[in-house]
């Protein structure tokens, strides 16, 4: 049944999408090398944030205690500026600075992890808690099974 004009009430179950579990950018960042694939990460987070650079560097600034410049933010994302890489110090600074926990995530990708909010923490180790209960029943009816047709 379709939605009447102006209904705001009734929902489309074919526009439902699951929430994202995981951070992370959406689409790979691809680059011809590691420095070049860290600028360019810094550099999306930074224009996905919605913030300019003198305010993040400014955020950055109050977070370290010591000054970040704009010039500086510019370099770690320039690929063409190969020597000027992001201390982690400086990289939580402008997690902080942007809020874009998707550079968790990508960092983790790239060992083939993913990162998760801490809410889901303890569904994650109630869903192996239960997978390994699975594992033992199955393990204990097949010993039952087998003491049993041994005794016949």
């Amino acid at each position: 049944m379709a939605r009447a004009r102006g209904d705001t009430r009734t929902l489309d179950l074919l526009e439902w999408q699951p929430p994202k579990v995981a951070v992370g950018f959406e689409d790979e960042i691809r680059a011809a090398s590691l420095d070049a694939k860290i600028a360019k990460a810094l550099a999306r987070a930074i224009r996905e944030s919605g913030k300019n650079r003198p305010a993040i560097a400014k955020d950055m600034s109050l977070q370290l205690g010591r000054p970040v410049s704009v010039s500086t933010i510019d370099a770690y994302t320039s690929e063409a500026k190969e020597g000027h890489r992001i201390p982690l110090d400086r990289f939580i600074a402008l997690i902080h600075a942007t809020g874009s926990v998707d550079l968790l995530g990508w960092l983790a990708e790239e060992f083939g992890y993913v990162v998760v909010p801490a809410q889901y923490r303890d569904l994650i180790e109630l869903h192996f808690i239960r997978e390994r209960r699975r594992e033992i029943e199955d393990r204990e009816a097949a010993l039952e099974a087998r003491w049993k047709g041994s005794r016949r």
